[in-house]
C-alpha cells in the first residue's frame, strides 16, 4: 500500500507519497508528471516520514539548508536512479548542467538529452534537486513544476 500526505509551501501545495517507510514521491500540485510513480491505490495517512519530511520542507523554505535528508525510495530505472543519486550530490545554492551530469556518469556527449528526461521525471522534487539542472549556457530550462517556481527555488537558495 502507497500513502499520500500534503504539505503548504509558499509555493503552493505539495503532495508527498511514501510506501510507509521511505519517501516516494514529492510534487508541486498539478505539475508536469504530478504523481506519476504513485500507485492508483493508496490512502491519505499521518506518517513518520511525513512529518520529517515536512521538518525538511520547513527549514528548506525558512531559507536553511536543511541538515539532514528523510529517507528516500524513489521508483525508476536503473539509469534514472544513477541520475538521481548525482542530483544528490549537487550542492545547495549551486547549479548543474545536463552535461556534467552525463560526464558524472561517463556517459557521451550526446547523452544530455537522456539525463534531462531523467532529470524531468524525478518524483521526489526538492529533495532531490532537480531545481539545481540548468542548460549548458547557464539558462533556465525545464522544470516539471514551472520555470517560475524553479526561479524562485534558485533566489531563494542564494539569499
Amino acid at each position: 500500500m502507497e500513502y499520500i500526505g500534503h504539505y503548504d509551501s509558499p509555493l503552493g501545495g505539495i503532495t508527498l507519497s511514501s510506501d510507509g517507510e521511505a519517501l516516494t514521491g514529492l510534487w508541486f500540485d498539478g505539475q508536469k508528471y504530478f504523481a506519476a510513480a504513485l500507485d492508483r491505490e493508496h490512502e491519505e495517512k499521518a506518517l513518520p516520514i511525513f512529518g520529517e519530511t515536512a521538518q525538511w520542507l520547513d527549514c528548506y523554505f525558512s531559507g536553511k539548508k536543511p541538515g539532514f535528508t528523510p529517507k528516500l525510495n524513489p521508483r525508476g530505472t536503473a539509469f534514472r536512479r544513477a541520475v538521481w543519486d548525482v542530483l544528490l550530490t549537487i550542492p545547495y545554492g549551486q547549479t548543474a548542467t545536463y552535461g556534467e551530469i552525463g560526464r558524472k556518469l561517463g556517459l557521451s556527449r550526446g547523452a544530455a538529452q537522456a539525463v534531462g528526461g531523467a532529470v524531468g521525471h524525478n518524483p521526489i522534487s526538492l529533495i532531490i534537486p532537480c531545481h539545481r539542472v540548468v542548460g549548458a549556457d547557464g539558462s533556465l530550462t525545464g522544470y516539471a513544476g514551472g520555470l517560475d517556481k524553479k526561479r524562485r527555488l534558485l533566489e531563494m537558495e542564494q539569499t
